[in-house]
């Protein structure tokens, strides 16, 4: 006898274990995905460069922060604001402090790969992660919150495929959500 429309849904309710997921709530993984916030992995370095084509486009000398920064789909103006201000304050630096005392120089690349999403396969998703047209003047508003706090910035270039170079301090690395 041939199976009728939606037999495969009762023999899955009639298995209880394939039933169970049918019930079961969304999961925190699930919800993080559609809400996460605005991401900046944070490394203190003794000195960090950028390069696009062989060409350096960005580089800090002395003790500072390498940003690499991830924007997704619900992220504004105000987030990156927000994400630059503990960025600017984070007191990873020699002796618990942060650029803003220092005066420590910044290098903000954008990294979409931070949205990755490998929970599925072998292969990442990156559907996280926002489109180039919604980041990019994100990752903008970024830098110049940080300038307007007299962060001394340097940047790579968006979009393009770069060479990053650091020499970690510690090492330290330090994921941010905001």
């Amino acid at each position: 006898m041939r199976a009728g429309p939606g037999s495969a849904d009762l023999r899955l309710l009639r298995d209880p274990i394939r039933a169970s997921w049918l019930r079961r709530p969304c999961s925190a993984d699930a919800r993080e995905l559609v809400s996460t916030p605005m991401r900046a992995l944070v490394q203190r370095v003794a000195s960090a460069s950028v390069s696009v084509a062989d060409e350096t486009v960005g580089s800090i000398q002395g003790p500072g922060l390498l940003v690499l920064v991830g924007v997704t789909h619900s992220d504004t103006p105000a987030t990156a604001d927000n994400l630059a201000d503990k960025v600017w304050h984070l007191r990873v630096l020699d002796g618990e402090r942060s650029c803003a005392e220092l005066a420590a120089p910044l290098l903000v690349v954008s990294q979409f790969t931070l949205y990755a999403d490998t929970r599925k396969g072998r292969r990442p998703s990156w559907s996280a992660a926002a489109p180039g047209p919604v980041s990019e003047p994100l990752v903008d508003t970024f830098v110049h919150a940080l300038r307007n706090r007299g962060a001394h910035v340097q940047t790579g270039r968006f979009g393009a495929t770069m060479a990053v170079a650091l020499v970690n301090d510690g090492p330290m690395t330090v994921l941010l959500e905001v």
